[in-house]
Parts: structure tokens; C-alpha cells; sequence
């Protein structure tokens, strides 16, 4: 593939970070942030290295779901902003060589919406066809996305009159995704967005966007998912969409361009990630190898997209009953560390009891394995939760900047959501200002090994391979691209543990061949016949192609 093939495909080695505007940083003082904040912080993610910035919803939204229930998909909610903060948002982003992809809701709106609003008021105007009607109420879909805070799945309507179909809560209509006008709506949504600048979509909620909307010239099936990936290629070439299935190994597979799939450029990896934490909780490798050797093939340009936490609770729903319990009593040991049965709504650094060691074992396990890696805000400087938030919202406190007011965040008495001062992840002890300053914190091992994953294209762009080794508290992975071959090395467990390096690597470690470019401790290591990693240690060494 040549070099400018490579540089289109950006997503491939890129570093993705996820903020939300309203709890990164208010610029006017009113308690919430704002476009206008995040602009003046985005050369902090620049020194951080971080190449994609992934924005939650900041469109107008009645806020029932953290603004995943929208009301105008063409707007800035007022609190957060104007068309013009984004805009400028999005210019200064590009002069730090940052992207920006923005989340985006495409088979639901807010109850709140005009054209749910007209619909359920007038049988003959043309958004009633919009959404999903029924005289009785279905007994389809019958699992609900969020047990015991959701009743069912269908809502009686007394204007309409009639039973209206929600995946989600009962004020977040579904769109009926087979009617045409609605595909040319998100047609029109998809362009106005990218006429603004960004780099693409984090999609959610993809498992329920593949239903057919009839066949093409080639009489194909045709979905609607599909429609807009073609979409998208048509208007930006080198824009993506990121999307989110907690599916299967085989339903994975049907997102990407491989057998008929619906091509879409990224998909989250669900799967690893509840691998990794059944690992993390066993101290053993085995869940996450099973997890990458099964991993379904994809195009060369496609990518998943890893990750070890992110906005939403710590979904454990690919695991067994008894693998989540294994996990729940190592990491979320009280019911109010739980949420919907199958999730954990707690950060990294609270799960890992503040252990600065294994933290960052878990971050560089994240951007070590295949793929493309994400982390959350406020994890490269080991924030914690606020259980007093309900649901998910826990894990969506206010960035802490510094030691002062509310963590930097606002200069308001009165905050958008709390800022917690106190405690081992309160700011007052947890703050980037600190943490700038000094060489060994969190901060700056996380800077220093992204610049370090940026550095190493093997491990986003290269065939790679699980390796047995002989203590399976190891997990080792080989990477190749190009002239280019990486072995990294974790030790899931809190034993030291010595191993002898696979494959005949010894043979070029033994003659000088190997090099460490990330480990846990010492940076002149030089491997021999025997490599050693401390408690939770890793090492990422380059070898010759």
C-alpha cells in the first residue's frame, strides 16, 4: 500500500480521545462547558499527542438521556454554544493536527422532536410515517436496553392514539428507518455536518440500523446502515463512521465491507474489552487470546477500535453469568458499583484501586493490542467516579484541571454536575496542573506512551499473531508492517514472572538486535535469552523485520 493510500486511512494508527463539552471546561462562568472551553484546552490534547477528538452529544436536547435524545440534529444546545463556537471549535482543532469526529443518534430522536411532535398530533402529516406505529401494542422488540429503569419497549400515545415503538426509554421514539424520507433526512444530516469539517461519526447503536431498505442495481440487499456508509464515501472520502455493536464474533463481521457487510471503517471491539477485564480479574492471558484469535476478519482499511473504558457502563454482556460475576467481585465488589445486571459504572482508576502499576498495565495493553486505541477523559490522570450520579452518569464527572474551584472546571457555585475535592480522586489529589509538573505521574507516562504508540505503526496497520509462552500470565502479541516487527509483552498478574523469549527471538535479543521502545521500568533494557517483567509489567520491544 503506498505511503498517501496509508495517510488516507488516518484512522488506522490514530490515538482517539472521548470528551464531553459539558463537563470539560466552562469559559463564561456559568457552571457548564462549553465550545468555547474546549477550545481553549484543545492544545492540552495536543500535548498529550492524542490525533481524533470523539465529542458526545452537544446537540439541543431535553437532557432525559445526556443528550442522546435530540431535538434538532442541525444545532449547538444554547448551553453549550453556536454553530460559530463549533466552527471555530473545529479550525483550531485542524491548526493542532487534531480531528474531530462528533457522536451522532440516527435511529432514534427525543419525544420532544417536531417531527415526533407533528406526528402524534396528525395522522396525515408526512413525519408520521417517521416513526413506528401500532394500533395493539407488540410484543416485539421484548428485551429492553436498560433493565429496571425501562418498562417495555412499546408507549401508548394519546394524541396519536396509537402504541409507538422505543428501543431506549419510552421518551426516545425509534425512527422507522425504511421509510425514505428519513434516509434522506440523515442524508442531509451526515452533509451538513461534514461540510463543517469533522472527520466522521461515532454511530450508535448500529446493531439496529441493518434493516433492508430494498435492493441495488446489482440486486443486492441494500440496508440502511449501508446506505449511509455509501453516503459518507461519496461526500468525504477519508471520513469514517465509528460504530458501536455489543455483538457477537460473527455479527461483528457484518459491519465491515467483508460477504455483503455494510463496510462501516471502525467498529468498538465489545468483546476484547470484556476479555481484558476477565483477564485483568483472573491474572491470567487466556480470555484475551481466545478473544483476538476469534477475532472475524476485516478489510485492510477497516479497523476495531479498542478500549478498556469508556463513556457508557462497563457493558460485561458478552461474558458468561459466572465470568461477570468473577469480574463484579474483583472490580465492582458493592451493588451500587453495578448497573443493569451485565455493567459496572465505576473508572479505570477506581476499579483498580488506585494502583498506579496496574493502571498502567491496562493502558498499555489498550494501545497494544491490534487496533486503534480510545480512551476516556480523565483516565490519563487516573480520575474517579461519582456514585452520587445516577446510572451512567457516574463516569461522566467534571474534568479536573487543577487544585482550585471545582477542579479548574468553572469558576460557578453552581456546576453543571458536582466536582468531588476530596478523596484519593478528588482534584484537590488528582488534577492535570499537577500532574504537568511532574516527570513520573500518570500524566506523563501517558503522554510518553502515546508518542510511543505513534511511533509504532506495526501495531495499528500490521498482521499480528498471539504467541504461547511458557507462564500463561503473559500476554505476548507479534506485529508486522512493512520493515517494521514489534513484540510487546504484559504481565496480568501481580507476581514477578521471568520468561524465556519465544520463537528464537532470543537469538536476535542475544545479539543486540532487540531494543525496548515501552516498559514499566527501566528504559536502556536490553533483552537476553530471559526477559523479566516486574508485577504488573510490560514491555514493547522492535526487533528486525
Amino acid at each position: 500500500m503506498t505511503d498517501k493510500a496509508t495517510s488516507d486511512l488516518w484512522w488506522k494508527n490514530a490515538v482517539i480521545y472521548c470528551a464531553d463539552v459539558a463537563t470539560w471546561a466552562d469559559s463564561d462562568g456559568d457552571g457548564v462547558g462549553d465550545l468555547a472551553g474546549l477550545t481553549r484546552r484543545l492544545d492540552y490534547l495536543s500535548g498529550l499527542g492524542i490525533t481524533t477528538l470523539w465529542l458526545m452529544p452537544f446537540y439541543p436536547s431535553p437532557l432525559g438521556d445526556d443528550g442522546y435524545d435530540i431535538t434538532d440534529y442541525y444545532a449547538v444546545d444554547a448551553r453549550f454554544g453556536t454553530l460559530g463556537d463549533f466552527v471555530e471549535m473545529i479550525r483550531t482543532a485542524d491548526n493542532l493536527g487534531i480531528r474531530v469526529l462528533v457522536d451522532l443518534v440516527l435511529s432514534h430522536t427525543s419525544s420532544q422532536h417536531p417531527w415526533f411532535q407533528q406526528a402524534r398530533r396528525d395522522r396525515g402529516s408526512r413525519y408520521r410515517d417517521y416513526y413506528r406505529w401500532s394500533d395493539t401494542r407488540q410484543e416485539q422488540p421484548s428485551e429492553v436496553a436498560f433493565p429496571g429503569e425501562q418498562k417495555g419497549t412499546w408507549t401508548y400515545d394519546d394524541a396519536a392514539g396509537q402504541w409507538y415503538m422505543h428501543r431506549y426509554f419510552d421518551f426516545m421514539p425509534d425512527l422507522n428507518i425504511t421509510e425514505p424520507n428519513v434516509l434522506d433526512e440523515m442524508h442531509k444530516i451526515l452533509g451538513f455536518w461534514l461540510e463543517l469539517g469533522i472527520s466522521g461519526f461515532r454511530v450508535d447503536s448500529l446493531q439496529f440500523m441493518i434493516e433492508t431498505l430494498g435492493t441495488n442495481a446489482k440486486d443486492q440487499p441494500v440496508t440502511y446502515l449501508r446506505s449511509l456508509v455509501e453516503f459518507l464515501e461519496r461526500r468525504r472520502g477519508d471520513a469514517i463512521f465509528l460504530g458501536e455493536a455489543n455483538v457477537s464474533a460473527g455479527e461483528q463481521q457484518r459491519y465491515f465491507a467483508v460477504d455483503g457487510g455494510d463496510g462501516v471503517q471502525m467498529l468498538f471491539d465489545f468483546r476484547t474489552c470484556a476479555a481484558q477485564w476477565l483477564a485483568h480479574a483472573r491474572g491470567l492471558a487466556a480470555p484475551l487470546i481466545d478473544a483476538l484469535d476469534s477475532r472475524p476478519r476485516h478489510p485492510e482499511q477497516a479497523q476495531f477500535a479498542n478500549f478498556c473504558r469508556h463513556h457508557d457502563e462497563l457493558n460485561l454482556g458478552m461474558l458468561s453469568d459466572s465470568e461477570r460475576a468473577e469480574v463484579f467481585a474483583a472490580f465492582a465488589p458493592e451493588d451500587r458499583h453495578r448497573l443493569y445486571g451485565r455493567g459496572i459504572r465505576r473508572r479505570l482508576a477506581s476499579m483498580l484501586g488506585h494502583d498506579q502499576q496496574r493502571i498502567r498495565l491496562a493502558l498499555a495493553l489498550t494501545m497494544a493490542l491490534p487496533g486503534t486505541p480510545i480512551l476516556m477523559y480523565g483516565d490519563e490522570i487516573g480520575m474517579g467516579e461519582d456514585l452520587s450520579l445516577p446510572g451512567r452518569i457516574a463516569v461522566r464527572n467534571p474534568m479536573q484541571w487543577s487544585p482550585e474551584h471545582a477542579g479548574g472546571f468553572s469558576t460557578s457555585s453552581t456546576l453543571y454536575r458536582p466536582a468531588r475535592a476530596d478523596g484519593p480522586d478528588g482534584y484537590r489529589a488528582v488534577n492535570v496542573l499537577d500532574q504537568r509538573h511532574d516527570p513520573g505521574s500518570l500524566y506523563s507516562w501517558v503522554a510518553r506512551a502515546i508518542r510511543v504508540r505513534r511511533e509504532c505503526p506495526e501495531l495499528g496497520w500490521g498482521a499480528w499473531r498471539t504467541i504461547k509462552v511458557s507462564d500463561p500470565r503473559v500476554l505476548v502479541i507479534e506485529a508486522r508492517w512493512r520493515d517494521g516487527r514489534m513484540i510487546t509483552l504484559h504481565n496480568l498478574s501481580a507476581e514477578p514472572v521471568t520468561i524465556p523469549l519465544p520463537d528464537g527471538l532470543a537469538d536476535l535479543a542475544s545479539a543486540n538486535q532487540a531494543y525496548q521502545v515501552l516498559g514499566d521500568a527501566d528504559p536502556s533494557y536490553r533483552p537476553g535469552g530471559d526477559i523479566t517483567l516486574g508485577r504488573y509489567g510490560f514491555r514493547w520491544l522492535r526487533l528486525p523485520g
